[in-house]
C-alpha cells in the first residue's frame, strides 16, 4: 500500500497515520513520510487483500476526520 503526496496533509498527520494505523516506529514513520513528501509516495506495506483494503479505510476516514485529503493507492496483488 502506498501514501502519495498532496499539497495539504501535513507530515505531521502523516507520521501519525503511519504509527497508528500501520503500526510503524517513528524512525520508519519519518522516513516514509519522507519519501511520500520528496519522492510522491511511499510504500507502507505490503498486505493481503483484506487488510489492504482496512488499512486504506482507516487511512482516508482518519484523514477526513481531521480534514485532511490524504491519498492512498493499493497496488494489485
Amino acid at each position: 500500500m502506498l501514501l502519495l503526496n498532496d499539497d495539504y496533509t501535513t507530515m505531521d498527520f502523516v507520521v501519525e497515520i503511519l504509527e497508528s494505523i500501520f503500526h510503524k516506529q517513528p524512525a520508519e514513520a519519518f522516513r516514509i513520510m519522507m519519501a511520500v513528501h520528496t519522492q510522491g509516495k511511499g510504500l507502507c506495506g505490503v498486505y493481503h487483500t483484506r487488510w489492504r483494503k482496512r488499512k486504506w479505510r482507516l487511512s482516508k476516514s482518519g484523514a477526513r476526520e481531521h480534514g485532511f485529503p490524504l491519498r492512498a493507492a493499493m497496488e494489485p496483488e
